[in-house]
């Protein structure tokens, strides 16, 4: 890569981890949306999808607190009730487009319990669409479980590789990569052995991001929080993550990766932000972070709306609240 292109990668990468922002990511897939209509009665149809991200996308001064969006392939082709497309909303608040590009999970053949990423196929002309749309980011994401069998040393070095690759298409069409190695809150997992295998995980993925020769300071790693697992006994608090995630992220992270965003993972609201807060209190680190969170920024708002018209306006304040309590969290002052 050139200076030039190295320098637009870089800039995109500033503007995404402005302090006291974050990144919301409305990429659900369409089932996934559904799913979460429907525990609200909520129709799930294309229009109701299409109002619901026009709540969130089209909030007034939720440019304070937000300085990217991921969108589905859906929503990055969608406008709002005026007709002005959904992208154009965002650039006019200086908010950068971002796209889910991955095809979701697939079994990965005889390793039981675990999944490949997927989507390289065409993904070159795909990325080169998305650009057209307006995209300056884009992310994909890997996910892994714990259990004693997994993550195998295969899958970790499978998802690695589709990473990487995916990770050098971007930048070769000046686009930002965002990689997400989920591992998952699913489980009676301890801290201890979240963190060792978030680690194996991470250790992995850079290695592989190394052998293709990705431009480090030009891409953005979205991961877990080192968290134990939804079913275990005693969960870690606050302080046990934030703890515990820096020590991996320091271990495992180069120092010249552009930023390190997070996910919420499954994590409640309240969770989510508590434990990005003790993560922030450990700053300065080596680089920038932000949250990326989709259900933790948007299930308050979710809730207040309940499909009803009537209530845009709560479900606003309550998207609005979220992100400011968050905004909070990444100067670690909650």
């Amino acid at each position: 890569m050139d200076n030039v292109e190295i320098e637009k990668l870089k800039n995109t990468v500033k503007l995404l981890m402005q302090d006291k922002k974050g990144i919301l990511a409305a990429d659900e897939s369409n089932a996934t949306c559904g799913k979460r209509f429907a525990s609200l009665g909520i129709p799930d149809t294309e229009e109701e999808r299409r109002r619901w991200r026009e709540i969130l996308l089209c909030a007034p001064g939720a440019q304070d607190f937000v300085s990217g969006v991921i969108l589905f392939d859906e929503t990055i082709r969608q406008s709002d009730s005026n007709g002005k497309k959904f992208t154009d909303v965002l650039k006019e608040k200086n908010i950068l487009v971002g796209i889910k590009v991955d095809e979701g999970l697939q079994d990965f053949i005889d390793h039981t319990g675990e999944t490949l990423t997927h989507g390289l196929n065409g993904l070159p002309a795909r990325m080169q669409e998305y650009k057209s749309l307006g995209a300056t980011f884009a992310k994909w994401r890997a996910a892994f479980n714990i259990s004693d069998r997994t993550p195998s040393d295969d899958a970790i070095r499978e998802n690695g590789e589709i990473l990487a690759r995916y990770a050098v298409i971007c930048q070769e069409h000046d686009i930002v990569p965002m990689v997400e190695p989920e591992v998952l809150l699913d489980g009676n997992h301890s801290i201890d052995e979240a963190k060792e295998v978030t680690k194996k995980v991470l250790k992995g993925l850079f290695e592989a991001i190394e052998k293709h020769h990705v431009h480090l300071e030009g891409l953005i790693l979205k991961t877990s929080m080192v968290l134990s697992g939804k079913d275990a006994e005693n969960r870690a608090d606050a302080k046990a993550v934030g703890d515990a995630t820096v020590e991996v992220l320091k271990e495992c992270v180069p120092a010249n990766v552009g930023g390190v965003v997070f996910l919420s993972g499954g994590q409640t609201p309240d969770e989510a932000t508590a434990n990005f807060n003790a993560i922030a209190q450990h700053e300065p680190l080596p680089w920038p972070l932000a949250f990326s969170f989709s259900r933790a920024l948007q299930n308050d708002a979710l809730l207040a709306w309940g499909g009803k018209i009537s209530n845009i306006e709560l479900a606003r304040e309550a998207f609005l609240k979220r992100l400011e309590s968050n905004s909070q969290a990444d100067q670690g002052l909650l």
